[in-house]
């Protein structure tokens, strides 16, 4: 019997017990003396009394029928009854929501410390993306809101960074650092567990490791999506211009990048190569048959690949006239402009940072931008895109599906790094790789005003969300509308005056937000809200650092645990047993001797 079949047969099981007792009175009403009706109805009574005197039920077909008669008209009457019945929610009529308890968030944490984030003091996320039961499968991805001065690098980013030391779910970190302050803090700690350290530095240079975008370019794909990432971080303030311009400057950027990836030597494979192509990209409006040195170049490539890709694109950007080429080629100009910085060029002459191994090992990737100026925050874009779609692309091609090592972007100031390219579609598909992103925003404006109409797509992809406090109303509205409304019971008491003084009591029921937008304009400094998709919201205290068991590693504990970047940058590399290395021998016996 199956489940549906059963649960029909108990249902009316109560109705064949009615039927076998309703037999009785087709018996009584047969037992009865009398050859009609009016004298079966007089001796009825000794027709029931005799009909009850056997507890057995009838199986007379007559009495029978009539059992069957008398359950199907009580069933029948139950149907219509039961359609028109009115229905009531007691105490859930205006909302049902509720603050979280301690039982709702159990399922849900790892019963080993280190393999959980940390979200709050009392609430944390087991890391297995695969636990035993679906049902509590949630992704890592979280969305942390809270105005300056919340503590939103201080109750989050430090307490995730110091779970570190998680033996059954390894864990690469790429963190976003405003002012360059979490790696001092934090760096001691994760070099003692045995991280490797890399360092983007866009406040200061010289304080940096090297970074060339070239060196992550495998296809004709991988120039695209530079390219497109270039363009939407440079665009600058104001309303954009013609679409014509921006199309045509992807054509000769994506024709010039392509000559570089494919045609020139590893070593000029960079920005600089790209700044001297353009700049000798010399063009006379009155002259249209002058070609400069790139464009016999291209020709010179065509003879010999007429179907390169660099060649298709040139050929395209080339169907322009001389005037409009020279306002291409001034646009191309304005916006490498940063590149004219010697700086800069030698921060992405080549390629230190290894993106594409982040899953293979622990890594910290420490990303140090400005929060003042955000002139070269486009590197940190392209770092960024390039990282999710190398990771993405290991971990599908090389290691079946997921990363062997989880990597958490813990992504500081989100809305000032800049507009990742398809970042709605990544942080949709990046779970399933063991990459997550914790984004942490001053406000969800800013979020919207980054993203626009993709916004509301982002923050659904994020499973869990923390709000640490502020006062942006867009935020605050939105939040108290999320956590819904509860029932509350309210009474009104009435006073009238007159000849007699008559008093009056009310009670009724109402629905109240379960944290209004004023309530959480003035949230206690000390809690948050936490909000995991599928369970009560939670009313908690922000996590206490001090209590984390590697809380004595950080310089915030005491100041010889501070991380010094100049002399970890400077430190030479010390030969290990299993290194191998190149030797070459030199004769010089034949070489002249030197001049006395």
């Amino acid at each position: 019997m199956n489940t549906k079949t059963k649960k029909l047969f108990l249902m009316n099981l109560p109705y064949l017990f009615v039927a076998l007792f309703a037999t009785k009175f087709g018996q009584a009403w047969r037992l009865a003396a009398g050859a009609d009706a009016s004298k079966k109805l007089l001796h009825l009574m000794d027709g029931l009394t005799a009909a009850f005197s056997s507890p057995l039920p009838s199986f007379h077909p007559a009495d029978l029928a009539v059992g069957v008669v008398l359950a199907t008209a009580l069933r029948l009457a139950v149907y219509i009854r039961g359609g028109n019945a009115k229905k009531f929610r007691k105490n859930v009529e205006y909302g049902s929501a509720r603050w979280g308890r301690a039982e709702d968030i159990r399922p849900y944490i790892d019963p080993v410390f280190e393999n959980n984030v940390i979200l709050t003091q009392t609430e944390r996320l087991t890391m297995n993306s695969r636990p035993k039961d679906p049902k509590t499968s949630r992704n890592k991805n979280v969305l942390i809101v809270g105005g300056s001065g919340s503590g939103k690098t201080r109750f989050f980013i430090k307490p995730n960074l110091m779970q570190c030391d998680s033996k059954d779910y390894p864990t690469s970190f790429v963190v976003t650092d405003p002012k360059g302050s979490i790696i001092i803090e934090c760096g001691k700690l994760l070099r003692r567990r045995g991280y490797r350290i890399k360092i983007l530095n866009t406040i200061n240079f010289k304080k940096s490791m090297r970074y060339n975008p070239f060196a992550y370019i495998h296809s004709e794909k991988d120039i695209l999506k530079l390219v497109t990432t270039l363009i939407s971080n440079t665009k600058g303030e104001g309303k954009a211009g013609d679409d014509f311009w921006v199309k045509a400057e992807t054509l000769l950027y994506t024709a010039l990048i392509g000559y570089i990836h494919y045609e020139a030597p590893v070593e000029e494979q960079n920005f600089a190569t790209l700044i001297e192509f353009i700049n000798v990209s010399e063009v006379r409006e009155d002259d249209e048959e002058f070609k400069n040195p790139v464009d016999l170049m291209f020709e010179e490539l065509a003879k010999e690949k007429p179907n390169h890709f660099a060649v298709r694109q040139y050929k395209k950007y080339k169907l322009a006239a001389g005037k409009t080429a020279k306002s291409i080629l001034i646009s191309c100009g304005a916006r490498l402009a940063p590149f004219d910085i010697q700086e800069l060029r030698d921060l992405t002459a080549y390629d230190e940072l290894e993106l594409d191994t982040l899953g293979d090992r622990r890594t910290a990737l420490f990303i140090i931008i400005s929060d003042t100026d955000d002139t070269f925050n486009f590197l940190v874009s392209m770092a960024y895109t390039q990282l999710f779609n190398l990771l993405c692309e290991k971990a599908d091609d090389v290691y079946g599906g997921h990363l062997p090592v989880h990597v958490r972007c813990l992504l500081d100031e989100f809305a000032n790094i800049g507009q990742i390219p398809k970042f709605e579609k990544l942080i949709a598909t990046i779970r399933s790789r063991e990459i997550s992103a914790c984004l942490v925003l001053q406000a969800q404006s800013q979020l919207k005003a980054l993203y626009k109409d993709n916004c509301d797509t982002i923050i659904g992809n994020c499973d869990s969300a923390i709000f640490l406090g502020g006062k942006e109303r867009t935020t605050l509205k939105e939040l108290a509308e999320s956590l819904g409304k509860e029932t509350i019971d309210t009474f009104n008491t009435g006073e009238s005056r007159g000849r007699e003084i008559s008093h009056s009591l009310n009670y009724q029921k109402l629905g109240k937000d379960l944290a209004s937008v004023d309530e959480l304009a003035v949230l206690d400094g000390g809690k948050c809200i936490l909000q995991l998709r599928g369970v009560r919201p939670f009313l908690s205290d922000k996590y206490d650092i001090t209590r984390h068991p590697n809380y004595k590693y950080l310089s915030d504990y005491n100041s010889r645990n501070t991380f010094d970047i100049e002399k970890y940058l400077s430190t030479k590399l010390k030969p290990k047993p299993d290194d191998v290395f190149n030797t070459y021998s030199v004769d010089l016996s034949g070489e002249p001797k030197a001049a006395e």
